[in-house]
């Protein structure tokens, strides 16, 4: 089996180091990841500038672009041999609840699913994680569980890892989303020419993070396995957006 490792971080995060080290364990790995952080691209596509590829010291492949470019170019035409599957991560931070709409982490898995691989996001819940080898190991046992059961053809897994030792994991728990307040405001500073600027405050707190949720099992020193789906409709509110339609008048 040959896994395609990615991650949001940049190709010199520790976090990716340790996913590809305990993988090559088990497959044969390539690693394509961007060049520096690119933490909260989500799932943007480079269209408008070429992008540049450098086979680093490490062994990595190092890509000017976003995560979703990497795994992308890596399945559709820069390896000789294409993937049997994705791995995306370690992550520094958690990516639960609303975050994975924003997360560079989950959209390479998430573009890994668009070209037909079975795809995993694997995050920590810490900045500065500690024990990369829990997030690592687990994903070592995921994979193997992959090659027993494969996931259906709609599904990425989403994975919290809890930052402590792998002796204090509890175990796996299949989990839904979670969900944040609102974000906290904006932070406005001055540049040094005096000029207003900006910066993306804060997430808000967790509100909706009770059993069940990414957010709980996390905290209990749980595994959080989240089944995401690629198809954003919600099929609930198709039959009651017909009648609504039919009230527009053009």
């Amino acid at each position: 089996m040959h896994i395609l490792i990615s991650n949001d971080d940049g190709y010199l995060a520790p976090g990716l180091a340790s996913l590809a080290a305990s993988l090559a364990k088990v497959a044969k790995v390539t690693i394509v990841a961007p060049d520096r952080n690119r933490s909260a691209a989500s799932n943007s596509l480079t269209l408008d500038m070429p992008l540049r590829v450098r086979h680093m010291e490490n062994g990595f492949y190092s890509v000017d672009g976003t995560p979703t470019d990497c795994v992308h170019l890596a399945v559709t035409g820069l390896l000789d041999e294409e993937p049997d599957i994705v791995f995306s991560g370690i992550n520094n931070g958690e990516n639960m609840g609303d975050d994975v709409l924003y997360s560079g982490t989950v959209a390479a898995a998430t573009e890994g699913r668009f070209l037909g691989l079975p795809s995993v996001a694997l995050s920590m819940n810490a900045s500065e994680p500690k024990n990369f080898s829990t997030a690592a190991e687990v994903a070592v046992q995921l994979y193997k569980q992959l090659l027993n059961k494969k996931l259906p053809a709609d599904t990425i897994l989403n994975v919290n890892v809890p930052d402590v030792p792998l002796e204090q994991i509890r175990g796996f728990k299949a989990t839904r989303l979670g969900q944040r307040h609102r974000a906290e405001p904006v932070i406005e500073a001055r540049d040094p020419r005096n000029k207003k600027i900006f910066w993306v405050g804060p997430p808000g707190e967790t509100q909706d993070a009770g059993e069940g949720t990414d957010f709980h099992a996390v905290e209990h020193n749980f595994v959080s396995v989240t089944p995401l789906q690629i198809d954003l409709t919600n099929h609930q509110r198709l039959a009651e957006l017909g009648p609504w339609l039919d009230e527009v008048v053009l």
